[in-house]
């Protein structure tokens, strides 16, 4: 990547006088906002198709949002605002963030949104980067009004008045082509790191599953269970049925002031306190308690994983099944965990799991008692552990660099656009040289 220390600087300066904006190239030109500008608001035209502002994407087609939280179909399309393409689109709520961008499409948006024809001396592919830059976007904040940090409302009396700085139009233009240039770099870095991380992570999964399905010796004579989820495992191992290693656990809290604890198919059983939960129920009295080494699952998304072994005392949900080991010890608790969340396993609760479709599926005590379950002696689980951790670490430890160079490859992306769209370096005219 560039070296934005190394880069060329424009000849002359001069300081503007206005703190948002500080010194300019001495060619830039200042301007109220309301100049560069218009605000529009064209309705009734239901028949457009639906836009939608995010932070970290900018104005796109609302059928490209992955996870669509509205049902919109229903909605009164009637006040919903036409955006003509070079539009600057603003969301009124969450602008102070950054939810703004230069539309490429035509459609509708909200009406509470703001939109806002550029005049012709603004490049839409230059004004996406510069509308959407910490500097602009610090001033969005300045002109919302609102309580806290969850409703503030951008208001267009205030907007109109702030001060902007930019280049000449052909300037621009050199600009835009750069950042693209280099910002579709960066992108394929990150892109290429998260490809990086992803196979870490299924490289660490593979590492468990093989440990503790089939031990660590590489040689060591193998069976056949007979059982589709626990398939061939080494001869010494055992084979039992839940039945006689657990016991289901079913005791009430009483005032429900113990830790609250929750069971996910990701992270296991965790304190909802280190979740980012909102709702919470008043009163958790006969809410079922368990032990620290308790089996917790998840009755209702057992069939994806969610279970575990807590690591210690709390309540759980009286929808969740407990289970306490029999033999107290028989059970590393780790390697438990991870066994139970094996491939296999999850693939058996899925099957067993009596209800009309996924989102109603329920894995209920007497179909883990029935399951069988192929295990070493406790000694062998405690290796296993204590290989799988070790190479764990190390796999995380690669993961966790690969996600430091991916958040200070967009903080250069960040500091990059501002650094092009305030004119603190100024764009070579010869730009394959840099990009190469």
């Amino acid at each position: 990547m560039t070296d934005l220390l190394k880069m060329q600087k424009y000849q002359n300066y001069k300081n503007t006088g206005i703190t948002s904006i500080g010194s300019i190239p001495s060619h830039w030109v200042i301007s109220p906002l309301c100049s560069k500008v218009v605000l529009k608001s064209i309705t009734d035209k239901v028949n457009e198709e639906l836009l939608s502002v995010y932070l970290d994407k900018g104005v796109i087609r609302f059928k490209d949002v992955e996870a669509k939280r509205t049902n919109v179909t229903s909605l009164d399309l009637s006040k919903y605002q036409l955006v003509e393409p070079n539009d600057l689109v603003l969301n009124n709520q969450q602008a102070w963030r950054g939810s703004v961008g230069v539309s490429k499409y035509q459609g509708i948006v909200s009406p509470a949104y703001l939109i806002l024809k550029l005049s012709k001396e603004i490049n839409p592919q230059f004004g996406n980067y510069f509308f959407r830059d910490g500097n602009m976007v610090s001033q969005y904040l300045i002109c919302s009004k609102g309580v806290g940090t969850i409703q503030r409302n951008l208001y267009w009396p205030q907007l109109k008045r702030v001060v902007i700085s930019l280049p000449p139009l052909d300037e621009q233009v050199s600009i835009a082509n750069f950042l693209d240039k280099k910002t579709a770099q960066i992108d394929e870095a990150v892109a290429i790191k998260q490809q990086q991380i992803e196979l870490l992570k299924e490289r660490k999964q593979i590492i468990i599953q093989q440990a503790v399905t089939q031990g660590l010796a590489p040689n060591v004579p193998m069976k056949d269970s007979g059982i589709d989820w626990i398939g061939k495992i080494p001869e010494h191992w055992k084979v039992r049925r839940a039945k006689y290693l657990f016991d289901e656990i079913d005791k009430r809290s009483v005032n429900g002031d113990e830790e609250l604890l929750s069971v996910s198919h990701i992270t296991g059983v965790t304190p909802r306190s280190e979740k980012n939960v909102t709702m919470i129920a008043e009163d958790y009295s006969g809410s079922k308690t368990c032990q620290q080494n308790d089996l917790v699952m998840n009755i209702m998304w057992a069939w994806m994983g969610a279970l575990g072994v807590s690591d210690r005392p709390g309540i759980v949900s009286s929808a969740y099944s407990i289970y306490r080991q029999k033999p107290l010890n028989i059970f590393n608790p780790v390697y438990l965990e991870w066994l139970l969340k094996t491939v296999g396993y999850i693939e058996h609760y899925n099957k067993v799991s009596t209800g009309l479709h996924s989102s109603r599926l329920r894995f209920y005590s007497r179909m883990f008692f029935d399951m069988e379950i192929g295990f070493p002696c406790r000694n062998e689980q405690d290796q296993i552990v204590a290989h799988v951790e070790v190479q764990s670490n190390k796999i995380d430890q690669a993961v966790k660099i690969q996600l430091q160079q991916i958040e200070k490859l967009k903080e250069y992306k960040t500091t990059l656009i501002n650094s092009a769209v305030t004119g603190k370096i100024k764009v070579p005219q010869n730009q394959e040289s840099v990009l190469s």
